[in-house]
């Protein structure tokens, strides 16, 4: 079974902008009308999230959900594995983590993986699939955060909107804090399948991923040319 997982930079319907990422996550599924199922964990469950999320997806060819962890829980197992495309939001990384983690969440979302559910989100939501990568979860300052480890590797989202990560990302990956890794613009996203980076997706001008690498004691910042890329 192939397994997939796409991971956003930022931006798409939780702002309020047309990327065409969203709709390009949904024609990865081989069902014509799949179930999406949205997990808001890392906002809260934030009701003005969950409205985008149903706006914006009740006008696709697709058959939106979302699933709440902070009222009255649902069977979580017939949820997660009853989506043929997941989505998760961004918000705070390692309290969204911390949550799963006390539900079983990784283990069920390993699972739908390994059946074939399409794994993807935006900014914390793409992070949490990785070894680890950098969060603003604190206040203070961007730190390191381990991930599920589905994928190899870290990640950094908002790398070309936000300036002060891409500091943060290559000193932490110089100093083998963090693997090497790939950071993702606001508006870009790539497609894992079967664990390797097969797409870069481009919903926005300009908008790319870069491979970020530790090379004979410094950092390198590559734009990942080395796969298919698609404007969307």
């Amino acid at each position: 079974m192939t397994k997939q997982i796409i991971t956003v930079g930022g931006g798409g319907f939780s702002n309020g902008t047309e990327s065409g990422i969203d709709s390009y996550i949904l024609q990865q599924s081989n069902v014509k009308c799949p179930n999406i199922g949205f997990i808001g964990t890392a906002s809260g469950d934030d009701a003005r999230y969950v409205v985008k999320f149903f706006s914006h997806f009740s006008k696709l060819e697709c058959h939106p959900s979302a699933l709440s962890l902070f009222g009255r829980v649902q069977n979580l197992e017939e949820w997660i594995l009853g989506q043929d495309i997941i989505f998760v939001g961004g918000g705070n990384t390692k309290s969204m983590l911390g949550v799963w983690e006390s539900w079983g969440i990784p283990q069920l979302l390993k699972r739908a993986l390994d059946k074939g559910t399409i794994l993807s989100g935006v900014s914390a939501g793409a992070i949490c699939w990785f070894e680890s990568g950098i969060t603003d979860s604190f206040s203070s300052s961007f730190t390191a955060l381990d991930g599920l480890k589905f994928l190899d590797g870290s990640c950094c989202p908002h790398y070309s909107l936000e300036p002060d990560r891409k500091p943060v990302f290559e000193r932490l990956i110089a100093s083998s804090d963090i693997p090497d890794g790939v950071a993702i613009d606001d508006g870009a996203a790539i497609h894992w399948i079967d664990g390797s980076a097969s797409r870069i997706v481009s919903g926005k001008v300009g908008a790319s991923a870069y491979s970020i690498k530790l090379v004979n004691g410094k950092v390198s910042s590559t734009k990942m040319e080395f796969v298919e890329s698609i404007d969307v």
